[in-house]
């Protein structure tokens, strides 16, 4: 996903608050990248370390330093920056630009754009909107949902049942997040953030009814925007299910974008209740996140006991009286 600097103007709410001094020039190209940096020892000429590629951000000190030096000293400096093949400038704190650095803009075709904002709140607001724009993304066939405020997403064969699960636990009080396409994107190292197609909605195909609206049946608390995929649910056929793990002590896990995440195999049978099912696996989740691991614990007291009663039976074995 690319964004444009037109983008940044038109962002709902104009939290930026963003005015282009050099008029539509250059607004539609993408940016490059989601660095934001200021020029910082560029202007002083030393531009062996420069990244020309990042958005450059020119607050009050480096104006200010602009305007200390002589005009021709200005125009020097300031030529050896617009010598890069630069994406945008910012300007912040609605500060006048130099005329120089005007002239240079409008001359290789760089946008300059103003911004009321301050210069640590400006980076504040600005990064968010680019590191979202340039996260890794990919799009995924399941149903995601939010149970207990555990992000579980359901996958399988087309048919298996994901759909009619997640219907079944949106009657029981937990809210649907995305059906049948899941885009997921990875923010920082290890969080998967999943949300639905914008054109699907919070719409759900249930095969022989067809497609319902699940606000407009069970109200908005039924429903979120995004949701955090924590937990895989693999939903499986019993004749042909792998891996199914019996006591709890190994736990499977699936990659996304390179994000490791836990995955649980449930197999199905007729009559076998699916959704309290589902239900479990995020409390069981809950209960490993805050450090209680069922399985390990019962394994750990099943082993004491056992050696207890190693123990008593070598005792025994080794009384003759």
């Amino acid at each position: 996903m690319s964004i444009r600097l037109r983008d940044l103007l038109s962002r709902k709410g104009d939290p930026l608050q963003i005015e282009p001094v050099t008029g539509e020039l250059g607004l539609e190209r993408p940016v490059p990248d989601a660095e934001v940096a200021s020029p910082g020892l560029a202007l002083a000429g030393y531009l062996e370390r420069f990244m020309p590629r990042r958005l450059h951000v020119f607050g009050e000190t480096e104006i200010t330093y602009l305007n200390s030096l002589a005009a021709e000293e200005r125009r020097q400096r300031l030529e050896g920056f617009f010598r890069f093949e630069l994406p945008c400038i910012f300007v912040t704190k609605g500060q006048e630009v130099p005329p120089e650095m005007l002239e240079l803009a409008l001359a290789r075709g760089v946008p300059v754009l103003r911004t009321k904002l301050k210069t640590a709140e400006f980076y504040r607001m600005i990064k968010p909107v680019l590191e979202a724009a340039f996260a890794p993304r990919t799009t995924l066939h399941g149903s995601l949902a939010d149970v207990y405020g555990v992000g579980l997403l359901f996958v399988g064969r087309s048919g298996i049942g994901k759909s009619e699960c997640v219907l079944d636990l949106v009657e029981r009080g937990h809210r649907l997040v995305a059906d049948d396409v899941v885009q997921v994107t990875r923010r920082g190292q290890d969080v998967l953030l999943g949300q639905g197609h914008e054109l699907a909605g919070h719409h759900m195909e249930i095969r022989g009814v067809g497609l319902i609206d699940i606000p407009a049946l069970f109200g908005i608390r039924a429903v979120r925007q995004q949701k955090r995929i924590e937990v895989i649910v693999q939903l499986d056929d019993w004749e042909t299910a792998k891996d199914v793990e019996r006591t709890g002590l190994t736990q499977q896990e699936t990659e996304i974008l390179g994000v490791p995440i836990p995955r649980v195999v449930v197999p199905l049978n007729p009559g076998k209740n699916i959704t309290v099912i589902s239900e479990v696996v995020a409390m069981m989740h809950l209960l490993r996140y805050s450090g209680v691991d069922v399985a390990a614990a019962f394994n750990e007291r099943l082993i004491r006991r056992m050696k207890k009663q190693r123990g008593l039976r070598e005792y025994l074995q080794e009384d003759y009286e």
